[in-house]
């Protein structure tokens, strides 16, 4: 295939992928929110002058010279009747940046803005940075609160793998143009799913951290955490207080961390975080949800038990399989409710619901029970419930 018709071919698949419908995936239905079967965001949906030279001269086979490699993980906002994704775009060389994509409907037909986000670096460069969570604040900034990584000093010669993460903060008025803040100081020697507080709280910045020991485990850090700091432009939480603990034998035994910035609804403050827990295939990431008070919120008032959505189907397999990851959200004013998930840290699925479904979910859901027995006259109250309302058994039916 000579470069004209080969270009032609790639130009025709790329706009039949950016352009094909979604739809419900009828495989899923749990009264709470539907899937879709398509991602909405992988790849192979970053524009294809990205990723090739159209020169022939210089690229006569018409070669990928700078591969992507996955779209996940995405910051969410609605923005003048569009809803705005801060995606973590990953190169085949592994090193991850931002890049915005945008679309009058909320699940499907997501196109990229031309040129990658230019995030400015700290006086200490980052190695990599990835996970933005978008913060429309109160201030009147938007707010890029994300994870930035560097190598860690401290390791042993010949160990490459060793990293320090820690809070990374930026601000801008259009998405385009950002400045970058110092980095958040904790009282903790690591920082990872920093959130940012959408509003002032005692007239300071708020914080939701997940303090943890190392960059992987996350050793003594109890959960979700909360701090306020004077000054965003030198942010420093001088105590962090646990508001959502980890919990043997739950959902977020090993780790938990905040999501998507807190929805403030008439109920509370919703949250969307992800809870980790060690199996022996390895870590399985879900998503879990919780209900804060809306004058205090570090105080959780509603706390279902369980996960909320979980990897399914195809969503399992990718770079890091069994994983759902939740750092974007959009309530929008119809009161629909778009949750963007990361499915296996390789593509972005968007799960539709509404926020008058979730407060029901968050409000009437019974917490988790702790141990088994517990758990099953939990569901034994429910059995009986239902065979109050005329329920028959499975055993009786002919």
């Amino acid at each position: 295939m000579d470069f004209r018709t080969r270009l032609a071919e790639l130009q025709h698949q790329h706009d039949a992928l950016l352009s094909r419908p979604n739809r419900i995936d009828v495989r899923w239905s749990n009264g709470l929110f539907d899937r879709y079967v398509y991602p909405v965001l992988t790849a192979a949906h970053t524009p294809l002058f990205w990723r090739y030279d159209f020169n022939p001269d210089t690229n006569p086979y018409l070669m990928e010279r700078l591969a992507v490699n996955a779209a996940f993980n995405v910051g969410a906002m609605d923005l003048d009747g569009k809803i705005i994704l801060m995606v973590r775009v990953e190169g085949a060389d592994r090193k991850s940046f931002f890049a915005v994509a945008q679309s009058e409907n909320p699940v499907e037909g997501f196109r990229f803005w031309d040129y990658p986000v230019v995030m400015p670096e700290t006086d200490n460069p980052d190695t990599n940075v990835y996970d933005m969570r978008l913060t429309r604040h109160e201030d009147g900034w938007i707010y890029g609160v994300f994870c930035t990584e560097r190598k860690d000093p401290n390791a042993a010669p010949g160990d490459l793998s060793s990293a320090v993460a820690q809070g990374g903060i930026a601000r801008t008025k259009d998405l385009l143009t950002w400045e970058r803040l110092p980095d958040l100081k904790t009282p903790s020697p690591q920082q990872r799913n920093v959130v940012l507080h959408p509003e002032f709280v005692d007239g300071k910045y708020a914080f939701y951290t997940r303090p943890q020991d190392s960059f992987i485990e996350a050793g003594s850090g109890g959960g979700i955490g909360w701090g306020l700091c004077e000054d965003i432009t030198n942010a420093v939480i001088e105590q962090e207080s646990i508001i959502d603990e980890r919990a043997y034998h739950t959902i977020k035994e090993a780790k938990n961390g905040a999501g998507a910035p807190p929805i403030r609804t008439e109920m509370g403050w919703l949250h969307i975080a992800h809870g980790v827990r060690n199996t022996a295939a390895g870590l399985r990431y879900v998503l879990y949800a919780f209900l804060c008070d809306l004058a205090e919120p570090w105080r959780v008032v509603a706390r279902p038990g369980g996960y909320l959505l979980a990897p399914e189907y195809d969503e399992r397999i990718g770079d890091v399989s069994n994983v759902t990851f939740c750092n974007g959200a959009v309530a929008r004013e119809d009161g629909s409710l778009y949750i963007y998930y990361g499915a296996s840290d390789t593509r972005t699925h968007v799960a539709a619901t509404s926020v008058e479904r979730m407060l029901d979910y968050v409000l009437n859901t019974p917490e988790d029970a702790g141990r088994s027995y517990a758990c099953v006259q939990q569901r034994i109250a429910l059995i009986r419930s239902n065979f109050a309302e005329g329920a028959r058994s499975d055993a009786s039916l002919d």
